[in-house]
């Protein structure tokens, strides 16, 4: 007879956030393979860190999976061809291949065997994995533990609670047997006590789905539970997730293994395990597609490294729109040129019509951005501090703290772009460093 898992309920509440609209219209729409595309284009630099060094010569044949870029140091990504055919041209910042159409895999991969950490820290890097959620920090380095160094916790990320992006849901429903043996895999071995998979309450199938991991034969200590959440962004921002997972917080300038955890994406674990099964790295994402023009919603699988034109030439997208956004509506980033690949870190394309600029007004000091704030930090006094020059109140207002998430912008009535100030006042801390 079958366990009766309990779902836990967060043992730290957010008091901050907002509620949005979630939009999911893709949620219950099985995910479609683009076919291969003409030319894709792989930029060397698609993670934080250092940029990757190319290892081809133009002319030369590649096939799927082959190197074509190895990392620029420890905090860094390799890069590896997601079509099969010719090294068109090596650019400063890129390489442009030039696909046959066969999707021929590169025949030198092989399983990788893990049976230590430092293996398993191997084979993220080999596989050239990052933050899939779009961050992009090379899963690697998330994996080198210090030494000395207690982790005792190891948080799933199945939150996904940006509107209109189920690429992580659909990874939960369409793969759900890489999921559940990547993190069965990485709990062992890393020898994490516990595990926690959080998910919002509106993913009422993927609960289901996840109930299982938890009610696995394996878990003989019941040391894998599943997390309910409550529907508010910014539910799955990493400290935030910890924060609802353990009742922990991650301190300013801290990690999250400074207070004993791992938080990894969902896709990404299963990400992983696929190439320790196959040898095949990641060379191919998942993304939704969505947006008020596009004209019918689909999650795709799409090789990386192919241009957003091409992209919504196959999904079909209104003619008369107005943004591209690359992610979501609130923490992604409006591109100017459709021209530009798709990256690792993309999980989400947002079309949308009539965007209307927004007339920004003087601050009237409401208070909205601090109250609505996930990280308790006071948007509005480091905007007055960007205006007027006063860059030394910047480290005291925790401006590294701010994870962009958006709420400010989305609440402040003079429609004062925040979020972008945030961005702004951190890269100027450092820069002054």
């Amino acid at each position: 007879m079958q366990k009766q898992e309990k779902i836990l309920k967060p043992k730290g509440k957010a008091l901050m956030g907002i509620f949005l609209p979630h939009t999911k219209n893709t949620a219950e729409f099985e995910t479609v393979v683009m076919p291969p595309v003409a030319e894709v284009i792989l930029p060397f630099s698609q993670h934080i860190g250092a940029p990757a060094k190319p290892v081809v010569e133009e002319g030369q044949q590649v096939f799927v999976g082959t190197l074509v870029a190895e990392a620029g140091g420890f905090v860094s990504a390799p890069v590896h061809s997601s079509v099969s055919g010719t090294v068109k041209k090596i650019n400063p910042d890129s390489v442009v291949i030039t696909s046959d159409g066969h999707m021929t895999p590169d025949e030198s991969l092989k399983p990788f065997e893990v049976k230590t950490p430092a293996d398993l820290a191997e084979a993220a890097g080999r596989c050239g994995l990052v933050g899939l959620g779009g961050a992009g920090f090379p899963t690697k380095v998330k994996l080198s533990i210090k030494e000395g160094t207690v982790i005792d916790t190891l948080v799933v990320n199945a939150a996904e609670c940006e509107p209109y992006i189920t690429s992580d849901y659909r990874e939960c429903m369409e793969n759900y047997d890489d999921v559940i043996n990547g993190i069965y895999l990485i709990k062992e071995i890393l020898n994490i006590e516990k595990a926690v998979i959080c998910v919002e309450s509106n993913k009422e199938s993927a609960i289901q789905k996840l109930y299982e991991i938890a009610t696995d034969t394996r878990d003989e200590n019941d040391s894998v539970k599943l997390m309910r959440l409550p529907s508010k962004y910014p539910q799955g921002a990493e400290k935030v997730l910890i924060y609802s997972a353990t009742g922990r917080k991650v301190p300013v300038g801290k990690l999250p293994s400074d207070v004993g955890c791992i938080v990894m994406n969902i896709t990404s674990i299963a990400t992983l395990y696929r190439f320790i099964k196959t040898g095949m790295p990641l060379v191919q994402k998942r993304i939704t597609v969505d947006g008020t023009a596009v004209k019918e919603p689909k999650n795709v699988i799409v090789p990386i490294g192919t241009p957003i034109k091409d992209i919504l030439d196959f999904v079909g997208v209104d003619e008369d729109y107005s943004e591209i956004i690359m992610g979501g509506p609130m923490m992604g980033v409006d591109i100017v040129s459709a021209d530009v690949p798709l990256e690792k870190r993309n999980n989400a394309i947002t079309v949308m019509l009539d965007a209307v600029p927004d007339v920004t007004t003087a601050c009237i000091r409401c208070g909205r951005c601090a109250n609505t704030c996930p990280m308790s930090l006071y948007p509005a006094k480091v905007d007055s501090a960007i205006t007027f020059k006063q860059h030394d109140n910047l480290n005291s207002l925790n401006v590294n703290y701010c994870m962009e998430c958006g709420c400010c912008s989305y609440v402040c009535p003079a429609k004062r772009p925040l979020t972008q100030t945030m961005r702004l006042a951190k890269a100027i801390l450092r820069r002054e460093k």
